[in-house]
C-alpha cells in the first residue's frame, strides 16, 4: 500500500470546503512564500518541533534514548518535563489513514462536508495522494494545491477529486518568483488545464499587504479567471498576522519582506465586472 508523510489532521474545519469537514494536511512543498504560516509542512521528511518558551535547558533530551522514532534526531522527543517536544511529520500508508479520516463519515453526510487534503503542497506525493483519494471514495474530497506539479500527476488528481482549491499567489511571474521562491508558469498552466477540464473548481487568493493587494493583480486575475466564471468561486484569505508563529520551532526564522502590519486592500470590482463571484474568509 503507497505510504507518504502527513504533519497534521484538523477535524470539524468549515472552511476547507463545504460542509463540516477534516483536513489532513501532507508534508513538503516546493515554495517558500514568505508569508508562510505553516513552516512544519515545507521540509517532506518528519522534523523535531520545540517549544522553545517554558525550556528550561535541563539537558534530558540531549542524554538519547532507546525509541526508535527518535533516533533520526539524535534527540529523545518524549522525555521532556515540561512536553515542548515533539515529532512533527508521521509515515502512514493510505489505506489506515483512510480508515482514521472516515470515522466522521456520519457528520460529513449530515453537513454535507468530506475531507480535505492540504499541505505543505500535496502534489509534492502524488502517488501517496491519489492512492488516499481512492480510498476515501466515496466520501466528498478537496485538494488545495498550488498547482505547483506534474501537469499528469495533477489531471489525475482533478479527475478524482470532487472539489479542487487552487491557490493563486501571484499574477506577475517575476514577483510570483521574488515571494514564492519559483515563477508562475508550470501553476498558471495547470490552472488552464483545470479550467479546460470543465470542473467545478474554487479559486484562492491569499491577500498580503503590498505584495498582490494591487487592482493590477486583480484585473490580471480576473481576466485570466473570466473563460470559467461560470464554474468558479474566489475566496479572499487576508494575511494572518500570527503567521511567524511556528518558526523557531522548527528551527526556521520568519522574515517578511513587506509590511506586516500594514492594512490589506482588496476590491472586488474587477471580478463582478466579469461575473466571477468571491467572497472574503
Amino acid at each position: 500500500m503507497q505510504a507518504g508523510v502527513i504533519f497534521d489532521i484538523r477535524e470539524l474545519t468549515v472552511h476547507d470546503g463545504p460542509g463540516v469537514r477534516t483536513t489532513v494536511f501532507l508534508k513538503g512543498c516546493p515554495l517558500r512564500c514568505n508569508w508562510c504560516h505553516n513552516p512544519e509542512g515545507l521540509d517532506p521528511r518528519p522534523e523535531l518541533m520545540i517549544r522553545r518558551a517554558g525550556c528550561t535547558n535541563c539537558g534530558l533530551c540531549r542524554q538519547g534514548c532507546g525509541h526508535e522514532e527518535c533516533r533520526p534526531f539524535d534527540r529523545c522527543a518524549k522525555i521532556c518535563p515540561q512536553n515542548l517536544i515533539q515529532i512533527c511529520g508521521k509515515e502512514i500508508d493510505a489505506k489506515t489513514l483512510a480508515a482514521t479520516l472516515k470515522k466522521n463519515a456520519d457528520i460529513f453526510e449530515e453537513t454535507g462536508g468530506g475531507v480535505t487534503v492540504s499541505g505543505g503542497e500535496p502534489l509534492l506525493q502524488p502517488e501517496f495522494l491519489t492512492a488516499l483519494l481512492e480510498e476515501l471514495a466515496p466520501l466528498h474530497t478537496a485538494v488545495e494545491t498550488s498547482g505547483y506539479g506534474d501537469a499528469d500527476a495533477f489531471m489525475r488528481v482533478v479527475e478524482i477529486a470532487d472539489l479542487i482549491l487552487f491557490d493563486i499567489k501571484h499574477m506577475d511571474s517575476d514577483a510570483h518568483k521574488r515571494w514564492t521562491g519559483v515563477d508562475n508558469r508550470l501553476i498558471l498552466q495547470n490552472l488552464e488545464r483545470l479550467m479546460s477540464s470543465g470542473k467545478r473548481f474554487t479559486a484562492r487568493m491569499p491577500l498580503i499587504p503590498g505584495v498582490n493587494d494591487t487592482e493590477e493583480n486583480f484585473a490580471a486575475m480576473a481576466s485570466f479567471l473570466s473563460g470559467a466564471k461560470d464554474r468558479l468561486t474566489l475566496e479572499v484569505l487576508p494575511y494572518n498576522r500570527l503567521a511567524g508563529a511556528k518558526h523557531d520551532s522548527v528551527s526556521r526564522e520568519y522574515r517578511p519582506e513587506f509590511d506586516v502590519d500594514a492594512a490589506v486592500r482588496f476590491s472586488g470590482e474587477e471580478f463582478d465586472r466579469r461575473g466571477i463571484g468571491w467572497k472574503v474568509l
